[in-house]
Protein backbone atom coordinates (compact mmCIF):
# COMPACT_ATOMS: atom_id res chain seq x y z
CA UNK A 1 0.00 0.00 0.00
CA UNK A 2 1.37 3.42 -0.92
CA UNK A 3 0.64 6.64 0.90
CA UNK A 4 0.77 10.07 -0.66
CA UNK A 5 3.60 12.04 0.89
CA UNK A 6 5.16 15.32 -0.01
CA UNK A 7 7.96 14.37 -2.38
CA UNK A 8 10.09 17.41 -1.58
CA UNK A 9 13.23 16.98 0.56
CA UNK A 10 12.58 17.01 4.29
CA UNK A 11 12.77 20.50 5.68
CA UNK A 12 12.28 21.60 9.25
CA UNK A 13 9.89 24.53 9.47
CA UNK A 14 10.05 24.92 13.24
CA UNK A 15 13.08 24.46 15.45
CA UNK A 16 12.49 21.40 17.65
CA UNK A 17 13.98 21.00 21.12
CA UNK A 18 17.11 18.84 21.00
CA UNK A 19 17.34 16.24 23.77
CA UNK A 20 20.84 14.93 23.04
CA UNK A 21 23.38 14.42 20.28
CA UNK A 22 25.82 11.66 19.42
CA UNK A 23 28.55 11.70 16.81
CA UNK A 24 26.13 10.77 14.01
CA UNK A 25 22.65 11.43 15.40
CA UNK A 26 20.45 14.01 17.06
CA UNK A 27 17.45 13.14 19.24
CA UNK A 28 14.83 15.89 19.09
CA UNK A 29 11.21 16.47 19.98
CA UNK A 30 8.64 15.87 17.30
CA UNK A 31 6.71 18.85 15.99
CA UNK A 32 3.59 18.98 13.83
CA UNK A 33 5.91 19.55 10.86
CA UNK A 34 6.87 15.86 11.10
CA UNK A 35 3.59 14.37 9.86
CA UNK A 36 4.95 13.06 6.54
CA UNK A 37 7.74 11.25 8.35
CA UNK A 38 5.28 9.75 10.87
CA UNK A 39 3.10 8.36 8.07
CA UNK A 40 6.17 6.83 6.43
CA UNK A 41 7.59 5.29 9.63
CA UNK A 42 4.30 3.97 11.05
CA UNK A 43 3.58 2.20 7.77
CA UNK A 44 7.03 0.68 7.27
CA UNK A 45 7.20 -3.14 7.22
CA UNK A 46 9.09 -3.45 10.52
CA UNK A 47 6.67 -1.17 12.36
CA UNK A 48 3.63 -3.03 11.05
CA UNK A 49 5.15 -6.44 11.86
CA UNK A 50 6.54 -5.67 15.33
CA UNK A 51 4.39 -2.84 16.68
CA UNK A 52 1.18 -3.00 14.69
CA UNK A 53 -1.05 -0.94 12.46
CA UNK A 54 -1.90 2.36 14.18
CA UNK A 55 -4.20 3.50 11.38
CA UNK A 56 -2.02 6.51 10.57
CA UNK A 57 -2.34 6.86 6.80
CA UNK A 58 -2.82 10.61 6.33
CA UNK A 59 -1.45 13.97 7.41
CA UNK A 60 -4.52 14.46 9.61
CA UNK A 61 -4.08 11.08 11.34
CA UNK A 62 -0.38 11.82 11.86
CA UNK A 63 -1.26 15.19 13.41
CA UNK A 64 -3.58 13.44 15.86
CA UNK A 65 -0.94 10.76 16.60
CA UNK A 66 1.68 13.41 17.38
CA UNK A 67 -0.64 15.62 19.46
CA UNK A 68 -2.08 12.75 21.52
CA UNK A 69 1.18 10.78 21.70
CA UNK A 70 4.66 12.30 21.83
CA UNK A 71 3.73 15.98 22.12
CA UNK A 72 1.28 15.26 24.95
CA UNK A 73 3.86 13.01 26.63
CA UNK A 74 6.48 15.78 26.69
CA UNK A 75 4.07 18.01 28.61
CA UNK A 76 2.60 15.33 30.87
CA UNK A 77 5.56 13.07 31.69
CA UNK A 78 8.60 15.09 30.60
CA UNK A 79 9.53 12.53 27.95
CA UNK A 80 8.08 10.40 25.19
CA UNK A 81 9.16 9.28 21.74
CA UNK A 82 11.57 11.57 19.89
CA UNK A 83 12.71 11.86 16.30
CA UNK A 84 16.12 10.41 15.44
CA UNK A 85 17.79 12.76 12.98
CA UNK A 86 20.83 11.66 10.96
CA UNK A 87 23.38 14.46 10.75
CA UNK A 88 25.17 13.09 7.67
CA UNK A 89 22.17 13.20 5.35
CA UNK A 90 20.03 15.72 7.27
CA UNK A 91 17.04 13.36 7.35
CA UNK A 92 14.79 11.83 9.99
CA UNK A 93 15.56 8.10 10.16
CA UNK A 94 13.59 6.81 13.13
CA UNK A 95 12.22 7.40 16.58
CA UNK A 96 13.45 6.56 20.04
CA UNK A 97 12.34 7.57 23.48
CA UNK A 98 11.10 6.80 26.95
CA UNK A 99 7.34 6.58 27.33
CA UNK A 100 5.15 6.19 30.36
CA UNK A 101 2.91 3.31 29.37
CA UNK A 102 -0.08 1.97 31.25
CA UNK A 103 0.62 -1.44 32.74
CA UNK A 104 4.32 -0.78 33.31
CA UNK A 105 5.72 0.82 36.44
CA UNK A 106 8.84 2.31 34.84
CA UNK A 107 9.52 4.42 31.78
CA UNK A 108 9.47 2.23 28.68
CA UNK A 109 12.21 2.38 26.02
CA UNK A 110 10.82 2.41 22.50
CA UNK A 111 12.54 2.64 19.14
CA UNK A 112 11.86 2.13 15.44
CA UNK A 113 13.81 2.95 12.28
CA UNK A 114 13.06 3.19 8.60
CA UNK A 115 14.24 0.07 6.72
CA UNK A 116 17.05 1.90 4.88
CA UNK A 117 18.67 2.83 8.20
CA UNK A 118 18.60 -0.52 9.99
CA UNK A 119 21.74 -2.57 10.55
CA UNK A 120 24.03 0.49 10.67
CA UNK A 121 24.42 0.76 14.44
CA UNK A 122 22.09 3.76 14.71
CA UNK A 123 19.64 2.01 17.06
CA UNK A 124 22.36 1.07 19.55
CA UNK A 125 24.03 4.48 19.32
CA UNK A 126 20.90 6.45 20.13
CA UNK A 127 19.32 4.06 22.66
CA UNK A 128 22.58 3.75 24.59
CA UNK A 129 22.96 7.55 24.66
CA UNK A 130 19.33 7.96 25.75
CA UNK A 131 19.64 5.41 28.57
CA UNK A 132 22.79 7.14 29.84
CA UNK A 133 21.01 10.51 29.63
CA UNK A 134 17.96 9.08 31.45
CA UNK A 135 20.10 7.87 34.31
CA UNK A 136 22.52 10.79 34.63
CA UNK A 137 20.23 13.73 33.79
CA UNK A 138 16.70 12.52 34.51
CA UNK A 139 17.89 10.39 37.49
CA UNK A 140 15.97 7.27 36.45
CA UNK A 141 17.06 4.12 38.27
CA UNK A 142 15.08 1.63 36.14
CA UNK A 143 13.94 1.54 32.53
CA UNK A 144 11.74 -1.15 30.99
CA UNK A 145 11.34 -2.29 27.40
CA UNK A 146 8.76 -4.59 25.88
CA UNK A 147 8.99 -6.50 22.63
CA UNK A 148 7.44 -9.42 20.87
CA UNK A 149 9.23 -12.64 21.88
CA UNK A 150 9.81 -13.25 18.16
CA UNK A 151 11.50 -9.89 17.49
CA UNK A 152 15.09 -11.13 17.63
CA UNK A 153 16.61 -7.85 16.40
CA UNK A 154 15.06 -5.90 19.27
CA UNK A 155 15.91 -8.60 21.81
CA UNK A 156 19.54 -8.57 20.67
CA UNK A 157 19.66 -4.77 21.02
CA UNK A 158 18.06 -4.87 24.49
CA UNK A 159 20.61 -7.43 25.64
CA UNK A 160 23.45 -5.33 24.18
CA UNK A 161 22.08 -2.42 26.26
CA UNK A 162 22.45 -4.57 29.41
CA UNK A 163 18.70 -5.00 29.79
CA UNK A 164 17.69 -8.23 31.50
CA UNK A 165 14.70 -10.40 30.65
CA UNK A 166 12.14 -10.15 33.48
CA UNK A 167 9.08 -12.06 32.29
CA UNK A 168 6.47 -12.48 29.60
CA UNK A 169 3.30 -10.44 30.12
CA UNK A 170 0.11 -9.19 28.54
CA UNK A 171 -0.74 -5.50 28.76
CA UNK A 172 -4.24 -4.69 29.94
CA UNK A 173 -6.78 -5.05 27.15
CA UNK A 174 -4.37 -6.89 24.82
CA UNK A 175 -4.14 -10.56 23.93
CA UNK A 176 -0.56 -10.44 22.66
CA UNK A 177 2.21 -11.88 24.84
CA UNK A 178 5.19 -9.53 25.19
CA UNK A 179 8.63 -9.97 26.71
CA UNK A 180 9.59 -7.48 29.43
CA UNK A 181 13.21 -6.40 29.77
CA UNK A 182 14.65 -4.05 32.41
CA UNK A 183 17.82 -2.10 33.01
CA UNK A 184 18.60 -1.13 36.59
CA UNK A 185 21.45 1.13 37.68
Amino acid sequence: MLYALDSSPYEMKSKPKVILETERLRLQEFTLDDCNFIVQLLNSPGWLRNIGDKGVYSHEAATTYLKEGPISGYATFGSDLYMVWCKANALPIGMCGLKKRGGLENHNLGFAFLPDFQGMGYAFEITDALLNHAHKVWMLEKVDAITLPTNQRSIHLLQKLNMQFISNLKLKGQDEVLSLYRRTW
